[in-house]
């Protein structure tokens, strides 16, 4: 029966390959869970061979599942480059992408951007720096195409796209902070600080960014501040002051040195996740070309 194969059960298939996991593949394809299951059950039916173990806690491709992603997925890759020609004609004019900081866009993305202009003559990539204040002001007015920001981000009008880099974890402090002279902190530690309030940013991002309480359920107090810094140097400078203490990424301290700020490696927190957002419903065949070629070019090189 593989003659009745469906192109979207091979997207759901693929898709399902990268996640591992029904919710996630899901809210890629803007498709509810049931039907993400029932795509793969029907492809496994036409194809007479089981692809996928399921759990009610986790997804593993069977052998000939492995082997099917294997020689699936350059092939389909290259059919949908195809078939998106012809659709879009060709690819050209300005994508704007819009970053929250210098590394959000990860060590991968300098090659994303000269391989997406390698591949399209006729595009080229606008970059542009977020502002502290409204980091997902721009994407949702329209002011940019999409955007490399702090994840998560859990927003029904949003997608998330390809994660593009993991860092590890520091905490900016005054120079005669008494945190500063420490090999590492922990997040118990915040509960006798103060950090900045980051209302603008969405609940679930602030929460992976400085959660509201300790370990041991302690107030991780927010700081009322009388202006809400716009850029990461704004930040540096309160922190320099002693007014807050910031949780931010190891490389801040390459891109935001402040003779005033120490940064204390955090040992207790995940590292924190970037990634590529952009409208749910957006049809750019600009766009889609990008991500394709930043899923390619992080593929597998970030570990769970």
């Amino acid at each position: 029966m593989w003659q009745t194969v469906d192109l979207r059960e091979i997207r759901v298939f693929l898709v399902l390959c990268e996640e591992l996991h029904f919710g996630r593949t899901a809210e890629r394809l803007a498709l509810s869970k049931s039907r993400v299951s029932q795509s793969v059950r029907a492809l496994e039916q036409k194809l007479g061979r089981e692809l996928v173990y399921r759990t009610s806690r986790s997804v593993a491709l069977t052998a000939v599942g492995e082997r099917f992603r294997d020689e699936l997925g350059p092939a389909y890759a290259g059919l949908a480059r195809v078939l998106e020609r012809v659709d879009d004609g060709d690819v050209d004019g300005t994508l704007r992408l819009g970053l929250l900081y210098p590394t959000a866009g990860g060590p991968h993305l300098t090659a994303i951007v000269s391989e997406f202009e390698r591949s399209h003559p006729g595009c080229e990539v606008q970059l542009s720096e977020l502002l502290l204040d409204d980091p997902l002001g721009p994407l949702r007015r329209g002011d940019v195409d999409v955007i490399a920001t702090r994840l998560p981000v859990d927003s029904p009008d949003l997608v998330v796209g390809p994660v593009l880099s993991r860092e590890p974890r520091v905490l900016e402090v005054a120079r005669g902070h008494r945190l500063a002279e420490r090999e590492r902190v922990s997040v118990e530690d915040l509960g006798d600080c103060y950090v900045a309030p980051l209302d603008e940013f969405p609940e679930e991002t602030v929460e992976a960014i400085v959660p509201h309480r300790t370990p041991r359920g302690r107030p991780i107090r927010r700081r009322r501040l009388r202006h809400t810094p716009r850029t990461p140097y704004e930040y540096e400078a309160l922190v320099a002051r002693g007014t807050i203490v910031h949780p931010t990424v190891a490389s801040f301290a390459d891109y935001y040195g402040h003779p005033g700020v120490v940064h204390v490696p955090i040992s207790d927190m995940p590292p924190a996740k970037t990634g590529l957002v952009w409208r749910r419903r957006l049809s750019d065949p600009r766009l889609r070309e990008f991500v394709r070629i930043a899923r390619a070019a992080t593929r597998g090189s970030h570990a769970p």
